[in-house]
């Protein structure tokens, strides 16, 4: 696959994805979403912008740090 294959969507839209399917929590964010995973380091953020659109590349970036795969982030994607 590749960064061409992730939605394009709003910030918000990308982050519910992560708090409904992969128990990612809102920690806090103005102009960005700030996540974290209480499996994870606490050290280990993700940061979504708030923007209308999020850059495929920043979200493949994100998810390479969460550890979740593009195939598994599109199926729940497609289930919202």
């Amino acid at each position: 696959m590749g960064a061409k294959n992730l939605p394009l969507d709003t910030g918000k839209q990308i982050t519910k994805v992560f708090v409904e399917f992969f128990d990612w929590k809102a920690v806090y964010g103005k102009n960005h979403f700030v996540l974290s995973h209480p499996d994870k380091p606490p050290t280990l953020l993700i940061s979504i912008p708030d923007h209308k659109e999020v850059d495929r590349r920043l979200l493949n970036a994100e998810l390479r740090k969460a550890g979740i795969t593009e195939e598994k982030f599109n199926e729940a994607y497609r289930k919202l």
